[in-house]
Parts: structure tokens; sequence; C-alpha cells
């Protein structure tokens, strides 16, 4: 339990949010929203004491431990993959240095026996003998293979480290749990892995996530930051979300009588208590739901940028044919091997692979960006294509500004430019800031404007949602679905693919495995499950 009282934090003259009365409980998985810059990590910090409010107390129920997934990825550089993990819980971790010190000793004292047999006793309470069988478990888990548990962690890649500072925040089964961001650079069978073991936990969970389906699965309560406030609404970011924009048409309609507003409100509440009950883990939000005060039901303050795709052309019958392509990454790992498929007009195609190198590959190629170890491609004669690529560096190695940058490539005046930009959500002085400077979500929000231009027929994307909030993939999302032309992409992002694709292509060293079908249909057949075995044996 974490108990949150007048709690006030203020960077300056900007006051994030005041007067903050929560109480966090165990069993509960609070998912965080907000805006960029709402303060939602700036809460996780403050809860786990990195960072001091202007006001206020926090404090966890009587001999509770909280655990808080690290950010700092160099900071155990020194110790083992399986050091940093039990590291995670700290009271066996002392323990654990304290044995060592005193049994390696010469000779040990009588007071030295006394304090062995102490911290034996202790050692055994914390499940001490299975800890590291547990923490190999939680490795395994997120994809940490067994030989690389014993590496020092200065020796594994970036993306590795991801995981094996999940695995120290989960280790130890703490009663208070801070994640964030927690399904970074996971890929997708392991995110589905993470929602399953989040959703099972009896603990008390605090996330903040831009992974609407990870939000949706394992989230009981939201707490949404918006009007300078930290408000904590029953269900979760689908409920959210869907309320907030019923509640907004309601506000702009000054025409709808309170009681038919109420009426409407207490309709959707029914019909989503209904769905919510349909999955086998959230029976206890139907019950919240059920309670909810219709009067919680307001809109939101978020702006939502305005992501719209059009095709200046038609396209014809033949859109793109691939034959037996093979790409092979630079150290001789295959990445894939005689792929061949025919996309068909109006097809919304996924890749997904177990190595996510495949599918920037794979992108790459058709893009003529890189030539294929084996095999060709050939465009129909009819398509337009606009590309979203994973690395973006290149497109900002200038001073150019945003205006001057987005004119290279499109045709318009300066104020035609401006208003791409400004659907963007880029404010009026921001368009003349320079583009080596920007961040990460301002350089994809410039890049996917700059893909608005070409008015192509067909989209290639090549995860899509890195770097963006949940307001843009909200406003991406809903604008592919009903995008009429073709789309090939690769995303992390659960939601995105079930709600956009309608053929999944798995690229593997061995072949592929090619479906019309969703995205959940597809990890739920078994069938495919045991091809993919065979594939990637």
């Amino acid at each position: 339990m974490i108990t949150v009282t007048n709690l006030a934090i203020q960077f300056g003259k900007r006051v994030l949010y005041k007067d903050v009365n929560i109480k966090f409980t165990s069993g509960n998985i609070y998912g965080i929203i907000g805006a960029n810059g709402a303060g939602k990590s700036t809460l996780l910090k403050a809860i786990s004491g990195e960072l001091e409010p202007n006001k206020g107390s926090i404090e966890l129920g009587p001999g509770e431990r909280l655990s808080v997934l690290d950010q700092d990825h160099f900071k155990y550089d020194g110790f083992s993959v399986m050091d940093t993990v039990l590291q995670g819980h700290e009271p066996l971790w002392k323990n654990m240095k304290e044995r060592e010190a005193l049994y390696a000793k010469p000779e040990m004292t009588e007071e030295d026996g006394n304090l062995a047999a102490d911290l034996e006793l202790k050692f055994a309470e914390m499940n001490g003998w299975e800890a590291e069988s547990e923490a190999a478990q939680l490795l395994q888990n997120l994809g940490i293979k067994e030989e690389q548990h014993y590496k020092m962690m200065g020796d594994i890649s970036n993306n590795e480290k991801v995981r094996v500072m999940l695995a120290k925040a989960l280790f130890g089964h703490p009663d208070n749990l801070l994640l964030d961001e927690p399904t970074n650079d996971l890929d997708l069978d392991t995110v589905q892995w993470l929602e399953g073991y989040l959703s099972s936990l009896e603990q008390c969970v605090l996330v903040v996530s831009h992974d609407r389906h990870f939000l949706d699965a394992v989230s009981t309560q939201t707490v949404d930051i918006d009007f300078g406030k930290v408000t904590v609404f029953s269900g979760n970011y689908s409920f959210w979300y869907e309320s907030s924009q019923l509640a907004l048409r309601q506000a702009q309609n000054q025409r709808l009588k309170a009681e038919e507003k109420r009426k409407q409100l207490e309709e959707f509440i029914r019909r989503f208590s209904a769905n919510v009950a349909k999955s086998k883990q959230t029976t206890s939000r139907k019950k919240m739901l059920e309670k909810l005060n219709v009067e919680q039901i307001t809109p939101s303050t978020r702006k939502y940028p305005g992501i719209i795709f059009q095709m200046e052309r038609e396209p014809g019958n033949q859109i793109l044919e691939v034959e037996g392509l093979k790409a092979v990454d630079a150290d001789g790992t295959v990445l894939f091997d005689n792929v061949s498929f025919n996309i068909e007009k109006g097809q919304k195609t996924v890749f997904l692979s177990h190595n996510p190198k495949a599918m920037t590959a794979l992108f790459e190629i058709i893009n003529g960006n890189r030539e294929p170890d084996a095999g060709t491609f050939k465009w129909g004669i009819t398509i337009t294509t606009a590309y979203l690529p994973l690395d973006n560096t290149e497109f900002f190695k200038s001073d150019l500004n945003l205006v001057d940058w987005l004119s290279q490539y499109g045709v318009g005046n300066e104020v035609t430019m401006k208003g791409y930009l400004g659907r963007m959500l880029f404010k009026q002085e921001e368009v003349e800031k320079k583009v080596n400077v920007l961040s990460g979500g301002e350089k994809m929000r410039c890049m996917i404007a700059r893909m608005q231009l070409k008015n192509a027929n067909c989209l290639i994307l090549d995860t899509p949602t890195n770097h963006l909030d949940l307001e843009s993939i909200q406003a991406f999302n809903n604008n592919l679905i009903q995008f009429k032309g073709n789309i090939l992409f690769a995303s992390h992002d659960h939601e995105f693919i079930n709600t956009v694709a309608d053929r999944i292509i798995e690229l593997t060293p061995k072949g592929t495995i090619d479906k019309l079908m969703t995205y959940d249909d597809y990890i739920y057949d078994d069938s495919i499950k045991e091809l993919k075995a065979k594939l990637y044996s």
C-alpha cells in the first residue's frame, strides 16, 4: 500500500500538481496516463524517493518493500547479470553480502557464530535458498538465456540490460512495484508474458506506459494527470479514452439536456462493463465500473494531432510481388530466407519476426536502400510509397528550421507547410526551431508530416509508435484504420497491430508464415505455434 498525502510538485513557477491525496492499495494495478510533460514519471520518482516533493508525504504500509524499474542501464556494469537481479531484493542482498564476509574470516568468534546463525535464519525466511533459481526463471522468461546469467552487465547489449533491469524490479515479490515504460525494447511475446505475470500479482503496482494494449491488459484502475490534478478512475485506458471522448462530444453539444447526458453515460458504463466481464482477469473491474459515478466522466484537455493520410492516385491491382528474398546480417546471421508473397489491393500487412532486424532489412530492400542477398521484388506501376524508417537520424543532420526542412519533401508555400506542422501540434513559435535539436517525439511527428505530403497509396511503417505519446499513437492508429490504400508495417504495439492489420507475415530464417487473420487470432493459434517452433529451431 502507498499513501500519498497533500502532495505538491512544481519546477520554478510551473506547478505540475498539488493537493494530491491518493491511497494506492494492494491487489490493484494503476495505469498512469497524461500528456507529455504532465508529470507521470515525476510522480513515480516522488514515490520512490528519488525526487523530493515541494509539499506532502508518501508512506508505505508497515514493513513493506518498494521496488522500482531502474532507468540507469549502466549503473550495474561492474556486476554480473545474476547479482544485478538479486540486488532487486535489498534486504536479501545485504544478508548475502554479510554472510559472505562472515564466512570469509579465517577464524570466527562466538559472537560471529551467533550472528551467522541469525543471518542464516533470516536468509531462509527470505527464501534465499531459492533466490538464484527464481532470478534465473525471471531472466529466462524475459529472453535472457542461461549462458548469459553470469556474464558482466557491461558485456551485454543495451536491449538485454533493459530486460535484466526489469527482472531486478520484479525479483523477490515486492509489496509495491513502480514500473516506468516496462515494455520498452521488449518483443511482443515477452510483453505478453509480462501482461500475464503482472495480472497475477496481489501486490500494489503503478505503471507508466505508452502501450495501450498493455495498459488495458493489466490495469484495474487509471490514474489520469490532467487539469493540474491527479485523479483515479475505475477501469483501464480504453474505458478512460472512450468515456472522455463521449464527454467531449457531450460538452460540444450545448443543446444536450442533463438527463439525456446522464442516460448516455450510464448506457456507456453498462456496455463497457459487459465487455470487461468477458476477460477472465478483470471480474473485479466490472464491479468497480458498476459503482462509478457518471460525474467522474469529464472531457480531457489533451490535444490529438491531425494525422490524415490521403491517396492522390487510386492503386491498380498489382501492388508488390516478392520472390525468394534473403537477407543476411553483417555478422552472418540469416535474418530471413526464401521469402515470397504477393500484396493485394487494400491489404494492411504486419511483418513479424523474433529478430526485429529482419523487418527493417525487408523494408530497406523494398525501398531500394539495401540490396537483397537473394531474390527479387517488383512494385506495381500505379504504386506510390511513403516510408517511415526505424532510424531517422540522417534526416535531421542540418540546421534548417522546421518549415524549411518540411518544404524539401513536398510542394507548397510557407503557409501550407506551417499548416501540416500545426496539425502535428507544433505551435507557431516552434516551427522556427532547428531540426537538429528536436526530441525523439518531435522528430517522429516531423517524419509523419513528411509522409502526409506525399499523398501515397502505400504506406511503409517501421515501428511507427516509437517515441510517440499516447495521444499521437491513438490518432495515428485511428487514421490507419480508415486509410483505403495499402499498409506494410512492423510494430511492437499489440493494439496497433490488432486493429490495423488484416494479414500477418512472419519472417524466419527458414521461410515465412503467411496468414489472413487478426493478430489476436494469430498468437493464440496452436498450429501456428508449432510451425513457428520448427522455423526458428
